[in-house]
């Protein structure tokens, strides 16, 4: 049995991007694989480009129709054979232990169904990325952001085959941040603290092509999964919650103000309210 599929949807990827996703996967030092490729565009075949790599690890198929990401990534779980899924996007780049650095952590730890890294962005933006490195820090992160890179990710597909779990269109194409929020409750989280994916950022991305329609579904996540996790919502809003105090003579608090989710409240003595506004700067 193939111990991992990476799993990679495919639409008008620009050439030079595709062949550097296909070739960090083939050159990863980790062997056991197979890379699944689905090509959501029928009208403007790929297969060349993929066939061009004389590799049998590469498992290339088309869709007769135009899906859409959230239909091809669960038709991508069902063809993957392996026992571990490694997501991966047509223009990212993968480093070469990904693989095998995931693959030990699932290996090693069998409660964790779920392990991400850092990231490096790259292209329009330079950056690395910061994302909390544990169980109990990521779960209390999804509260208020994607606090694992999807492209970056490896999954157990048991996990989600025996929660009957999936992308669900309806939080498209945010989909997969309601997917993790999904899996709260079923497995353990972990983001290896190096980098192990190069993430191209361009003018293309999803995020900014369909930044409104994202932070629409973003909203409902919040609202999903702020209601299905309270204690982990709590923990949030505890953590998240900045408080500032004036006080006279060292003493009798004057003027209290409480900083939580970018709003900030002004009291009076402690408990009068008589200011609330949006928070858009630091206190030094």
């Amino acid at each position: 049995m193939t111990k991992i599929s990476v799993l990679m949807p495919v639409y008008k990827t620009p050439e030079t991007y595709l062949r550097e996703a296909i070739e960090s996967i083939l050159n990863q030092s980790y062997s056991d694989f197979e890379l699944v490729i689905l090509d959501d565009c029928p009208d403007d075949n790929r297969e060349q480009i993929v066939k061009s790599y004389r590799d049998k690890r590469i498992k290339y198929l088309q869709n007769e129709k135009n899906l859409g990401i959230t239909p091809s990534r669960n038709k991508l779980i069902a063809l993957a054979k392996g026992e571990y899924l490694a997501i991966f996007d047509h223009d990212d780049i993968s480093l070469p232990d990904r693989l095998a650095k995931q693959a030990a952590v699932l290996d090693a730890n069998p409660d964790i169904g779920v392990v991400g890294c850092q990231v490096e962005f790259f292209q329009n933006q330079s950056r690395i990325s910061k994302y909390p490195q544990n169980d109990q820090d990521i779960k209390v992160a999804l509260m208020a952001t994607c606090a694992l890179i999807h492209p970056g990710a490896m999954l157990r597909k048991k996990v989600l085959t025996d929660n009957h779990i999936g992308y669900e269109q309806e939080f498209s194409p945010s989909e997969d941040y309601r997917l993790w929020c999904r899996l709260i409750p079923f497995t353990k989280f972990y983001n290896i603290p190096e980098v192990l994916l190069r993430y191209r950022d361009h003018d293309c991305n999803t995020s900014k092509i369909q930044k409104a329609k994202m932070a629409a579904a973003t909203r409902a996540i919040f609202a999903q999964v702020r209601s299905e996790n309270p204690v982990l919502y709590n923990r949030f809003l505890m953590e998240a919650t900045k408080v500032y105090q004036f006080n006279l003579f060292g003493i009798i608090p004057i003027v209290t103000i409480k900083i939580q989710l970018m709003r900030a409240k002004v009291y009076l003595f402690g408990a009068l309210l008589i200011a609330s506004c949006k928070w858009s700067c630091k206190i030094r």
